[in-house]
């Protein structure tokens, strides 16, 4: 670990002698031909980084957010984002200390304790499935499931790294690393601006915790008190919903108008088009048809969903996959070819904030994984060939959703985690069947690939995040590389941990006859164990789904258009879609207005990223915050109702007043142009 140096101690060394920390002008824009990118903390400088505080405080918030994550999405189906609050609070641990902590120090703490929830992430969807088809695995293999996917999500994105960070800088908004990166650097540079980050934060963190945690009014708005949209849900199953929260606002105007134009078309597409359309082909159908098992005619917009078209964005999911890491195959060769040539000259010139781990270091944590993957199949089943089968799998699939969850999560900041994991389990049990590897210890095959698989491109999702956090600041990669395996390490072990505990006190799942232990609910996991035993028991695959979903990435490719984009709004739930829309198109004017007012227009610009990154990091701590009262017994919903929270035409449009309040708050904040917005240079 780096040790500090007394002369850079001051905020000024961060950047220079009494310059303001500030990120350059062209941090979101595309670089023209020659222009370099400096980063706030320049190459030249080399200020601490992995001292003791910040990797201690880092594990220990890692552990802390890992256990009551884990608690939290299997009981009551909570996401708790970590980056970001974590974020926040690294800005608070640095005045603590005499010798208050870097910059980079922060980016370090919040690299490994946002790991947290990646880790969880790949954990919660697969591992309880284990219990509840009763193979009861060992704690050692709970957690190695977890590290070994968490390590190979970090190795295989490592190679991405110059093409997702540095060669495509300005193409992707990065959502949540330009949240972590405001935070971080608001926090630095203290003033108007800081007022300004903490004002929206409190904004939306008391918003959306009220609106998420109690029955204030509604969260989500669908209108359906108006007849004529009543009709239309329940004659043609077409149901437009909104997700009225602050969060989802900030998500999209940090994504732009271009990219969430995409992602709304995408569920468009879905939503209002196929569901309705296999509704209006299905509903006269005598038998169900499958995957699903209901009737057509029996089942309403959600249910047609998510037995149908989501397999459909699962297909196109891959598919734009394979094109995206066609298009990156350059890059990493290119990146294997420089790292090569160093290796064999010794040639270590290259920039301190362009140097990732060395490449033989990088093989050999490859080579390293899959031996420890092979020894971990090999106590399941002693047959070489199914062994190397399952470790090629588990390969294959890990590095081919490196660069899908690493574009999404640079895109949309959401990750396909769910559609992924299905296609593991599914591809995998269809090749392992035609190997002889079936009953209970062909299921523990299938949800032991389908758990490092998920772990690794949630992981690699997480560690894009980080990494461009980090260019935009000026850490050094290699130092972010090494310290992202101790919050896999430390993260692993507590939720391997933290799964196997539960297990003895909770029943996952549904409850059995005669268990009188209390259930969590683990959905997720359900819908993996359902999949599983269902192919384990040789019935159809869905090929034509998958197929139509292919084939529309595909039609996405031949018309330029973003196809992960658009396959992420056919996956994704349509009202989690809608508010970012909004965000993009306040985003597009915000920006428009700043282009026509000249100097000040960079101020202006400044702001409203400053006001979108407050209301996504006020969401997350009001998420977090919301999901630790659901752990206690005596939380209920109604410990806070207002009288007309079920008059839904009251209670919705209170939530449209709302939204569109953060709208108006956005606008005002970011326009107005202030006299000192001429001289900022």
């Amino acid at each position: 670990m780096s040790q500090p140096t007394s002369d850079l101690s001051d905020r000024s060394a961060l950047t220079g002698a009494g310059d303001p920390v500030r990120l350059p002008a062209n941090a979101y824009s595309r670089l023209t031909s020659g222009e370099p990118y400096v980063p706030v903390v320049p190459a030249s400088s080399a200020p601490p980084e992995s001292t003791w505080r910040s990797v201690t405080w880092g594990l220990f918030l890692c552990v802390i957010f890992t256990v009551a994550s884990a608690y939290s999405r299997l009981k009551v189906r909570q996401v708790m984002e970590a980056a970001i609050p974590i974020s926040i609070l690294a800005i608070g641990l640095a005045r603590a200390y005499k010798r208050r902590s870097t910059l980079l120090e922060n980016v370090i703490l919040t690299g490994i304790g946002g790991t947290s929830g990646a880790v969880v992430a790949g954990a919660i969807f697969t591992l309880p499935a284990l219990y509840t088809l009763g193979l009861d695995p060992h704690p050692a293999q709970t957690i190695f499931i977890c590290l070994a996917g968490g390590c190979l999500g970090v190795l295989f994105l490592i190679p991405l790294r110059r093409y997702f960070v540095r060669e495509t800088h300005g193409e992707f908004p990065y959502p949540e690393a330009t949240a972590i990166t405001e935070v971080l650097v608001t926090g630095e540079r203290g003033g108007s601006q800081a007022k300004l980050l903490l004002q929206a934060t409190a904004l939306a963190g008391v918003y959306d915790f009220f609106v998420t945690t109690f029955q204030v009014w509604r969260e989500f708005v669908n209108m359906q008190f108006v007849p004529v949209v009543k009709v239309l849900a329940d004659q043609a199953r077409m149901v437009l919903a909104f997700d009225a929260v602050a969060f989802i606002l900030g998500l999209g105007y940090v994504m732009g108008l271009r990219a969430s134009t995409v992602l709304v078309a995408g569920g468009v597409l879905s939503n209002l088009v196929l569901v309705p359309l296999i509704w209006m082909i299905g509903q006269h159908l005598p038998t169900p048809v499958y995957p699903a098992t209901p009737l057509i005619s029996d089942m309403d917009a959600t249910q047609i969903f998510r037995g149908y078209v989501r397999f459909i964005g699962v297909g196109a999911i891959a598919t734009a996959g394979i094109f995206g890491i066609i298009k990156s195959l350059r890059i990493v060769g290119a990146s294997f070819a420089i790292a090569a040539r160093a290796f064999r000259h010794g040639d270590t010139s290259g920039d301190r904030t362009d140097r990732d781990i060395p490449v033989m270091a990088q093989l050999a944590g490859v080579v390293i994984a899959a031996i420890g993957v092979a020894v971990f199949f090999g106590t399941l089943l002693p047959g070489p060939g199914q062994i190397a089968l399952a470790l090629l799998l588990t390969l294959v699939f890990s590095f081919f959703f490196t660069s899908v969850a690493a574009t999404a999560i640079a895109t949309t900041a959401r990750n396909p985690v769910s559609g992924m994991t299905m296609l593991t389990v599914i591809i995998s049990s269809v090749v392992l069947l035609r190997f002889g590897i079936s009953g209970q210890s062909g299921m523990f095959f299938v949800m032991a690939i389908a758990g490092m698989v998920c772990t690794a491109l949630s992981v690699s999702g997480q560690t894009i995040t980080d990494l461009k956090t980090g260019y935009w600041l000026g850490s050094t990669p290699a130092v972010q590389e090494r310290v992202k395996f101790l919050g896999v390490i430390a993260s692993s072990a507590a939720v391997g941990l933290a799964i196997v505990m539960l297990a003895q006190t909770f029943q996952f799942g549904e409850a059995a006859p005669g268990d009188t232990r209390a259930v969590l609910a683990a959905p997720q996991a359900s819908i993996m164990q359902a999949l599983v035993q269902g192919f384990m028991s040789r019935q159809p695959v869905a090929w034509l789904l998958f197929s139509i979903g292919a084939m529309v990435a595909v039609s996405m490719e031949m018309l330029r258009v973003p196809a992960l984009v658009f396959a992420l709004g056919m996956y994704l739930p349509l009202e989690l879609n809608l508010p970012a829309l909004v965000g993009g198109v306040l985003s597009y004017y915000v920006n428009a207005r700043s282009e026509r007012v000249g100097t000040p227009g960079r101020a202006i610009r400044e702001r409203g990223v400053i006001v979108a990154s407050g209301f996504m990091a006020g969401g997350a701590l009001g998420g977090v915050i919301g999901a630790a009262l659901r752990l206690f017994p005596w939380y209920r919903e109604d410990l806070v109702r207002t009288p007309f929270f079920d008059i839904e035409p009251v209670s919705q449009l209170l939530s449209v007043v709302g939204f569109s309040l953060f709208c108006l708050y956005l606008w005002r904040k970011a326009t107005r142009v202030r006299p000192e917005d001429g001289k900022e240079g």
